[in-house]
């Protein structure tokens, strides 16, 4: 057999069945259908139009299962140039393969250059952070180098820099691999904070001088004066906060999820969580279930690692729109501890697969 495109026109068979285009298989013979009835032809001309059909309805969902292109609000053009002005590192690194699967060694790269012990970590630097600042990136100074003064940092040396008495919070987004802090020649800090602040997407904060802090967790942003660092604010738990692994999802889709700004591990939650349609959390629109391995309604948080791989699978009756991901806390620690916490918005953009 082979494969001959066949452009439909409005006079073609498979144009007046469905307006699809189609791909004709031919024997190499090229041996006609002349000896077939017209209506054998017709029933073996209109089953090939819809198998075609069937094959093209398909499409995307085969597309989507392999790609992240869409599957974050926030995208800019994949490639992001970045420097460790610390250590020196540097990398260019494409952010997403032709095909629009992640690209694992442009990754592999950006993790050298944040630090970030990928194999301990069973993980990379936030996906959704690097996406987000390869947006910002492009949107006021495209091409250009970033600067990067604080990425990933151990539990160790985030406290190190605390005792040294270091502007550092306790329960610092960046040893959870979701922040950093950054300048880009020619731009000003406080031109950055402003853009990244009127999107209302992550946290951003402005100390003075050229450089912000960006991270991937609750949208919320703050200057020097009004910085919170020092005063116990993330102590108890107080601002532990959810985070998917991307935007956009179909229903029956698996969903990770990672908590982050956690001043003290062990705690559980709630194996069942809702799925809600207000940013307080009280509308549940329905419930899914977390999966582990662990008995019980109430499964174990002992440690980071085990914090960043909550998994559960969206509900295959899910309708389009925008909701968000309750977890209920159990085993609390602490009383000053809230009872749940709220994801950010997701988006349900299609039936399952």
């Amino acid at each position: 057999m082979e494969i001959e495109e066949d452009i439909i026109s409005p006079n073609n068979g498979c144009a007046r069945m469905g307006g699809l285009a189609a791909v004709r298989l031919r024997p190499r013979s090229h041996v006609r259908t002349q000896g077939l009835s017209e209506a054998a032809h017709f029933t073996k001309k209109a089953a090939t139009c819809v198998t075609l059909f069937v094959l093209l309805l398909s499409l995307p969902a085969i597309l989507w299962a392999d790609t992240v292109s869409g599957r974050f609000f926030l995208m800019g053009d994949g490639r992001i140039h970045i420097k460790n002005m610390h250590t020196g590192m540097e990398a260019t690194a494409t952010l997403v393969n032709p095909d629009g699967s992640l690209n694992e060694e442009g990754f592999a790269k950006i993790d050298e250059v944040f630090e970030f012990p990928t194999r301990e970590k069973g993980e990379h630097i936030s996906p959704r952070l690097l996406f987000m600042l390869d947006y910002f990136s492009d949107l006021v100074a495209p091409g250009k180098l970033i600067k990067m003064e604080s990425g990933y940092r151990s539990p160790d040396y985030n406290s190190a820099l605390r005792d040294a008495g270091g502007n550092v919070a306790k329960a610092s987004i960046h040893m959870d691999g979701m922040a950093l802090d950054f300048s880009i020649d020619g731009v000003s800090g406080k031109k950055l904070w402003e853009v990244i602040k009127n999107k209302n997407c992550c946290g951003i904060g402005h100390y003075g001088g050229t450089s912000v802090h960006l991270d991937a967790a609750r949208p919320r942003f703050w200057e020097a004066a009004t910085s919170k660092v020092r005063t116990g604010e993330s102590d108890y738990n107080r601002h532990i906060y959810l985070s998917t692994d991307y935007d956009r999802y179909r229903a029956g889709d698996t969903v990770r999820l990672s908590l982050s700004a956690v001043s003290n591990y062990g705690f559980g939650i709630k194996r069942t969580v809702a799925l809600v349609d207000d940013l307080d959390g009280n509308k549940t629109i329905t419930t899914a279930q977390i999966k582990s391995q662990d008995d019980g309604d109430c499964i174990a948080i002992p440690d980071r690692k085990t914090s960043h791989f909550i998994t559960l699978t969206l509900p295959a009756n899910l309708h389009e729109g925008r909701r968000r991901i309750r977890i209920d806390f159990c085993q609390r620690p602490f009383e000053q501890m809230p009872l749940k916490t709220i994801s950010n918005e997701i988006e349900l953009v299609g039936p399952a697969r």
